[in-house]
């Protein structure tokens, strides 16, 4: 929700810093988790949701992969088509949905599968962020299933795997567009 209005504001307005503005999402999309984790701690800590699941859902919602993913989809779209619906008397909002989101749909659905798959496998952020272990996601119960257990870590596994094969086959086919049309120049 955040992630594709900063995307295309990066891409079609210019505004003074808007290089190192995007320079500096880049820079926050290489740090690790563990760079970041004490202050997402302080952060989350002040604002009481530590031990709750929205200490794993806002870190996510401001993420900057997304916004990189989706400024490289957006700053390839036409200039032509833009220019075409501004003619017709079409909004800057007007834009964004009804050429933007369309358009951009691959790189959405490939922001969309690979973010499902990071945040289905978190295992630092839950250890961290949730004390209470009725919460942990099944990424941190696994492991610590007993040897005498053997037949219900198999199906613990199964059923841990099967959301992320079932996206990543459902997203398969955007996943492919998303990255080849990133990679291809004009």
């Amino acid at each position: 929700l955040l992630s594709l209005p900063a995307a295309w504001g990066f891409a079609r307005w210019h505004f003074p810093g808007k290089k190192m503005l995007l320079s500096l999402y880049i820079v926050l999309m290489l740090f690790p988790f563990q760079i970041l984790m004490l202050s997402e701690y302080l952060v989350l800590n002040r604002m009481g949701m530590i031990d709750t699941l929205w200490a794993l859902i806002l870190p996510g919602v401001c993420s900057t992969f997304p916004v990189f993913i989706m400024y490289r989809f957006f700053s390839k779209l036409s200039k032509d088509v833009i220019e075409a619906a501004k003619l017709d008397g079409a909004n800057e909002w007007q834009i964004f949905w009804r050429i933007g989101i369309p358009l951009g749909m691959p790189g959405i659905m490939s922001v969309i599968v690979l973010d499902f798959l990071e945040y289905w496998n978190l295992i630092e952020q839950p250890m961290v962020f949730l004390k209470t272990k009725e919460l942990w996601p099944l990424s941190l119960y696994l492991p610590n299933i007993e040897l005498e257990q053997a037949g219900f870590a198999f199906a613990a596994s199964v059923v841990a795997l099967a959301p992320a094969v079932l996206v990543f086959l459902s997203g398969q086919d955007y996943l492919e567009q998303g990255i080849v049309s990133t990679a291809v120049k004009e």
